[in-house]
């Protein structure tokens, strides 16, 4: 799951190009890596990637800060 987000994210959302590789526990939104839109691709591509629906509820930094964070949340889904 972890390598499905981080290519997504690397290949689809990047705001700039990162000096290393994405790493699952890279901070996305606190890094730059992205913004709020970009978030919301990335909540949209999780929802259909992985036939689950996040509730408006759910979408909280605790949630979505790093690739290991969304892992945790939809292993809790």
């Amino acid at each position: 799951m972890n390598e499905t987000l981080i290519k997504y994210i690397s290949e689809q959302l990047l705001n700039n190009e990162l000096e290393e590789v994405l790493e699952a526990d890279d901070d996305l939104l606190g890094d730059g890596i992205l913004d709020s839109l970009g978030m919301m691709k990335l909540i949209l591509f999780i929802e259909k990637e992985y036939d689950t629906k996040v509730p408006p509820q759910d979408m909280v930094i605790e949630n979505f800060m790093t690739v290991n964070h969304i892992t945790k949340y939809l292993a809790r889904t």
